[in-house]
């Protein structure tokens, strides 16, 4: 703000300057220096410089009022003029003239109201009729700058050949923009062409690029997630349904638009990523290899066989049959803890026709009920408490809890497999998304893709 009142009140002092010193700026003098100057000047070329400074300037309009006084080779400029440029011109006619040695400047400026403002609507209505003579050229330029725009319009509406050239929708509609700018510019070159104005072509550019420029850093996150959004309709790193992960995001992928990805998730809710994470980010493709592993940890108590257990988990996962037998169901010891032993196990399904969380589901329950059933404890915390009234008698050994008996109908629910079939309401949901507006969607099966 300081710096922005220490700029008006320089300019106010440059203009009050200009109004109380403009006549005496423009007195100053102007001297013509020649290779020689020659000792035989008389009052005859002192008058014949005169008269003809004088001609000129009664043939040029604004300077019908500056006077002309020659002595000795040095030429004395007085009178009135509208602008200092015209003092200026006046100067330099009379520095042209053979035989002037000097030119004393001491033409003033006109400040009255009238005398200023009469040669500017002079100006104004000269420029305005030549305006109006020169509208049927302007409309003859602007009629074909039009018609070489409207054929570049009806190109690009085209759908040959920027669908066949175009590896994606997404690719051919940029291509259709590119064909529009370079019929528009093309007009706009007929036109200034027709017009004489071809030179400012390069102001108008010069400007545009600096304008460009600036909108550029402004919008740079917008660009960047832009050519994030070519890039991927190009390699398509997944296809429409594909179950994914996108920096902690998981869902189903419903559309690949011009900003964002668009996810669902298993509860249906919706999720926009933008394109530049996407292409910045680390992709897990859950759906891209039908055959996927599962895997849980499972903790037994410290008192109880690790072998004997695990091959019992073991088995029982492979007699569950949406298990795969290549790969087999592997675990092995996890970790061993205070009062626990961890079990890691895993085992192989088929994704397009069984569930991965119902299948995982499954097979937690069946490996549990098979423990309980073989008497094999689960992880109870244990503390052992000394001192000196009882070190003589040792600890007493936790027991094992009862074995539980389950009831029949329990038993006999448990030996059936429950159902574990893919769950395709999400898929329906995302199908009946893509129906009803699959026009901005930049997936495409026929496009390569970088997975």
């Amino acid at each position: 703000m300081f710096s922005r009142l220490l700029m008006i009140l320089a300019i106010a002092t440059l203009a009050i300057h200009l109004a109380l010193f403009g006549e005496a700026a423009l007195a100053q003098d102007s001297v013509q220096t020649d290779s020689q100057i020659t000792a035989e000047e008389t009052s005859e070329t002192d008058a014949r410089i005169d008269q003809r400074l004088e001609e000129i300037y009664d043939e040029l309009e604004g300077l019908r009022g500056v006077f002309v006084t020659v002595r000795s080779g040095v030429v004395i400029l007085r009178g009135r003029v509208a602008e200092p440029a015209l003092a200026d011109q006046a100067v330099e006619l009379a520095s042209r003239v053979d035989g002037v040695v000097a030119v004393r400047n001491e033409i003033s400026q006109v400040t009255s109201i009238e005398e200023r403002l009469v040669p500017v609507a002079e100006r104004i209505s000269n420029r305005f009729w030549q305006a109006v003579e020169f509208l049927p050229l302007l409309a003859v330029a602007a009629l074909a700058g039009a018609l070489v725009f409207l054929t570049g319009l009806w190109v690009a509406k085209r759908t040959w050949p920027w669908d066949r050239i175009a590896p994606n929708a997404f690719i051919a509609d940029l291509l259709r923009q590119i064909a529009r700018i370079a019929f528009f510019v093309g007009g706009l070159l007929l036109a200034l062409d027709i017009l004489g104005a071809t030179a400012l072509l390069g102001t108008i550019l010069g400007a545009a690029g600096i304008v460009g420029l600036a909108i550029g850093f402004a919008v740079r996150d917008t660009v960047e997630n832009y050519i994030a959004s070519i890039l991927l309709s190009l390699r398509q790193p997944f296809r429409p349904k594909d179950y994914i992960k996108i920096d902690g995001f998981e869902g189903n992928v419903i559309r690949l638009t011009s900003r964002a990805t668009v996810l669902m998730d298993v509860s249906g809710n919706h999720i926009r990523i933008p394109n530049a994470t996407v292409f910045k980010g680390n992709i897990i493709n859950y759906s891209r290899n039908p055959q996927r592993r599962f895997d849980f940890v499972l903790g037994i108590g410290p008192e109880n066989n690790a072998d004997t257990s695990l091959a019992l988990a073991l088995a029982e996962i492979g007699e569950l049959p949406f298990i795969l037998n290549v790969p087999a169901p592997n675990g092995w010891i996890d970790a061993v803890g205070d009062s626990t032993i961890n079990l890691f196990l895993s085992g192989w399904i088929n994704q397009t026709e069984t569930s991965f969380v119902k299948a995982r589901s499954q097979a937690i329950q069946r490996v549990m009920v098979a423990f309980e059933d073989a008497g094999i404890s689960m992880p109870v915390p244990t503390y052992r408490l000394e001192g000196a009234e009882n070190a003589a008698e040792p600890p007493e050994k936790p027991k094992p809890p009862a074995k539980t008996k389950l009831k029949a109908k329990e038993a006999a629910r448990l030996e059936t497999v429950r159902d574990t079939g893919v769950d395709d309401t999400i898929e329906h949901k995302i199908d009946e998304e893509r129906l009803a507006d699959d026009s901005s969607d930049l997936l495409n099966n026929a496009a390569p893709t970088e997975l």
